[in-house]
């Protein structure tokens, strides 16, 4: 019988004229076998009597004769769907019917009739009043429209959809009847089954019923066309479906879905924040806000809140979003400050961390927020807010904020509405307080950069300066792009650009250790090559004594400068000359006085660090009025060709087209090449060359005799007195001038040059060939010598040495005492 059901034998129109009957005695042996027996099954009579019926049949229906045949001996028929086994071994389904009757000779016995079951046979005939059972009793909602579409017939279950009972249908169309639902579509899918015969399962519709005309709600229809006996269409028979709880589940799916997709994007609190209020509205709710404390959207670590009714919390709204422009009448801007009455629900909240529901707000009620923009407090009626919700944003067991929910003309929020928006809340959670931990680190790092950056640039006339920095997008993190003029000796100034890999604080340490480096090595007048010689030194050693490893922050370890690029320029204004050397960094570009632009063929060293052939400096003579433009790679970096000389020729397009103030030219081409959020710093020096006016120099060739030191006194005191100075200065002049001389004769060989230069300062330099640097002693009181320097020391505001290709040069500078020309 395999899963075969059972009919009553009362209830069945088995049709005997197509059976095959048969007779077995009260055990089930075959006692009678006719010829229609013979047909169906193959058997003779001869092989078939005195066999079980069951010996006949499948195993499954075999196993079940004995309560069919204990069934008749109590006088009750049976009929049914079994399957036998035909001669030559292939199942035979049929219908059975099993009678207890009575033998010729008066003995019990059984009828059992046969009938075969064909592929579009139904195994036997239901009667009117059998199908009406079956179509009334159906849970499920069944109508039949005509050809207009109009109904002509539905059963009890339509009922449960709203609308009225049946027969208020009749006549009627679907848009008469529930006109909450998209009837048009229904429609034109009704004239689709009548015009071609096609049925269609499955379409789902989403709408209002009347029976829940506040709830959307959704039904699962089928449409099949019903044909008379010509097979001429005379309508349309329908089932629906609630499928409400799943079509509200996958709902509930999406929206979690869309909160993944798009909740989190940024490292901005306030625009996940807003993320949040956008995906809510409206899968979720018709107006929601967004509110978090002050310190979170400081990126401070938040503190736990007090218990509601004390002292008001400082809440700013970070997000809002409304599904009508007049919801609500008035509202807190972006970033203004929300105060709460004291104990109401979102203050308990806040306090609790726990959730709050409310199916049905009080109309009268005024809402909870104080100091609404305008000062006018509002009822929630006026607010057209019917039910609420209220979730407070929690992560790692800190409350941050709260996100409020509010509907107007949907169903009130239920409880799985509520674990819904607990879900949403705690999935964006986590995204607040990872924006907030990265805008803490964020801004630590920019504190950081910016404290190693210089605040202004330093005054000095050798060139004009002006510098752009732009930090990268906060996904990629702030990086170590770093810049810097340094004032030199003897009127000359460095100009420095370079970069550290990686990004965060621990590339703002490495950019502020080599940054530190590099203005000490300058403070001792080395060469540019010599500079970076010792940079590399300085990577190396901290690369070994932070372990060298790459520790997966992309700047290998803690602090550590190895890979770092950066361009020493070195600019004398006395006669324009220029010299320059680079390690793993862009060489810098030119432009002429007359906007021409190039740039310099500067032999690239390798990034510090890392080894490789040494440094080499290039010299070159600028004109006045040359502007050397020094930049890190990301300048480059943001075309749709990313090769280097696509970028250069797009950074000489930019400034061949720039004012010729050097500040909005500096600003206007970090705008043209780089996009407001780049994923890499970004910094760019200009500097414009000036010279010294010949009458600023004044330079004499001294002969190595000590007899000179006196021609030199004079010499220096007739310039100071063209140039306007007091006696005092002159005196002091005259005594750094002398030591200078009488030093570089007594210790060192070969020329001896003078050289005053009038600047920001009064600079005296003595050149000499000798290769030996002097050094500053403390002599004792019976010393006749050695006071040479120790003079000088106090005298000058500052001296040094620094080493030329013919020898060194010791420097003494004064300020100036008289007012510059």
């Amino acid at each position: 019988m395999g899963g075969h059901k059972e009919q009553g034998g009362a209830r069945q129109g088995f049709d005997v004229a197509d059976a095959a009957p048969l007779l077995l005695d009260p055990h089930g042996l075959v006692t009678g076998w006719t010829v229609h027996a013979e047909r169906l099954l193959g058997h003779g009579a001869a092989e078939a009597v005195g066999r079980k019926l069951a010996d006949l049949l499948e195993t499954g229906d075999a196993e079940r004769m004995d309560d069919v045949l204990a069934r008749c001996r109590t006088g009750s028929d049976w009929s049914g769907l079994m399957t036998a086994r035909h001669r030559d071994g292939r199942p035979v389904p049929v219908a059975v019917r099993v009678a207890p009757t009575t033998a010729p000779q008066g003995r019990p016995a059984v009828l059992v009739l046969l009938s075969e079951l064909g592929d579009t046979a139904q195994g036997w005939d239901m009667s009117r009043d059998v199908l009406e059972q079956i179509v009334a009793g159906n849970p499920i909602g069944i109508a039949i429209v005509d050809t207009d579409l109009r109904y002509v017939w539905s059963n009890a279950a339509l009922e449960q959809f709203g609308g009225g009972p049946a027969r208020s249908r009749l006549g009627l169309r679907v848009a008469e009847v529930q006109p909450g639902l998209d009837s048009a579509s229904a429609e034109q899918r009704m004239r689709h089954v009548l015009e071609t015969g096609e049925q269609v399962v499955g379409y789902e519709s989403v709408g209002r019923v009347r029976s829940a005309p506040l709830r959307e709600t959704a039904h699962m229809v089928s449409f099949t066309r019903l044909e008379n006996d010509r097979g001429e269409p005379t309508g349309v028979y329908y089932t629906v479906v609630d499928v409400t709880d799943g079509h509200r589940a996958r709902q509930r799916l999406a929206l979690l879905d869309r909160a993944g997709e798009h909740i989190g994007r940024t490292l901005d609190v306030m625009t996940t924040a807003q993320e949040l209020a956008d995906v809510a509205v409206p899968g979720l709710a018709d107006f929601v806000t967004v509110d978090l404390l002050e310190t979170v959207l400081k990126g401070a670590e938040p503190v736990p809140q007090p218990l509601a009714g004390s002292e008001r919390v400082p809440l700013r709204r970070a997000g809002h979003r409304s599904l009508y422009e007049d919801l609500p009448r008035t509202v807190v801007d972006s970033g203004a400050v929300v105060a709460y009455l004291a104990d109401s629900p979102p203050v308990r909240c806040l306090a609790t961390g726990q959730s709050w529901r409310q199916e049905q707000l009080d109309p009268l009620a005024l809402e909870w927020a104080v100091g609404a923009p305008g000062g006018r407090e509002s009822t929630f009626l006026e607010l057209g807010l019917q039910s609420v919700m209220i979730v407070p944003i929690r992560a790692r067991g800190i409350t941050l904020g709260l996100t409020t929910f509010f509907r107007r003309r949907q169903s009130s929020f239920d409880a799985d509405d509520l674990h819904l928006a607990e879900d949403l809340v705690s999935r964006a959670a986590v995204c607040v307080d990872n924006a907030r931990r990265y805008t803490r680190e964020r801004d630590a790092a920019l504190v950081l950069q910016r404290s190693l950056l210089p605040r202004r640039l330093p005054d000095q006339d050798a060139v004009e300066v002006a510098a752009c920095y732009r930090p990268a997008d906060e996904l990629t993190g702030l990086g170590g792009d770093w810049y810097d003029v340094i004032p030199l000796s003897g009127a000359r100034v460095a100009l420095v650009v370079g970069e550290v890999p990686g990004h965060g604080i621990d590339a703002a340490a490495a950019m502020g250790r080599l940054r530190t480096a590099v203005r000490t090595l300058a403070a001792i007048d080395l060469p540019p090559e010599e500079v970076l010689a010792h940079l590399d030194d300085l990577a190396s050693r901290s690369a070994g004594e932070d372990g060298g490893g790459d520790d997966g922050d992309g700047g290998g370890a803690r602090g550590n400068s190895v890979g770092s690029g950066c361009v020493y320029v070195v600019y004398d204004p006395a006669d324009g000359r220029c010299t320059m050397a680079a390690a793993g960094h862009p060489a810098p570009a030119v432009v002429a006085p007359d906007g021409a632009v190039g740039f310099v063929d500067l032999p690239q060293g390798p990034p510090l660090g890392v080894g490789g052939p040494p440094f080499e400096a290039v010299e070159l003579s600028l004109a006045e009025g040359s502007t050397l433009v020094l930049h890190t790679d990301g300048l480059l970096a943001h075309g749709d060709d990313g090769t280097d000389e696509a970028g250069r020729e797009r950074l000489r397009q930019a400034l061949q087209g720039t004012e010729r103030a050097l500040r909005p030219s500096c600003q206007a081409v970090v705008d043209a090449l780089v996009p407001a959020r780049p994923e890499d710093d970004v910094a760019l020096l200009m500097a414009r060359t000036r010279r010294l006016a010949p009458e600023q120099i004044a330079a004499w060739e001294l002969p190595p005799d000590p007899a000179v030191v006196a021609d030199a006194r004079r010499t220096a005191q007739d310039q100071l007195s063209r140039w306007g100075f007091d006696e005092e200065q002159m005196f002091t002049t005259e005594l750094l001038v002398s030591e200078l001389v009488t030093n570089a004769i007594r210790h060192a060989s070969g020329r001896v040059r003078l050289r005053l230069i009038r600047e920001r300062t009064l600079v005296c330099e003595v050149l000499d060939g000798g290769a030996s640097a002097p050094h500053l002693r403390h002599p004792r009181a019976m010393d006749e010598g050695g006071r040479g320097l120790l003079l000088v020391s106090q005298l000058a505001e500052r001296w040094g040495t620094r080493f030329v290709p013919d020898g060194k040069i010791i420097w003494a500078e004064q300020p100036l005492t008289t007012p510059r020309e």
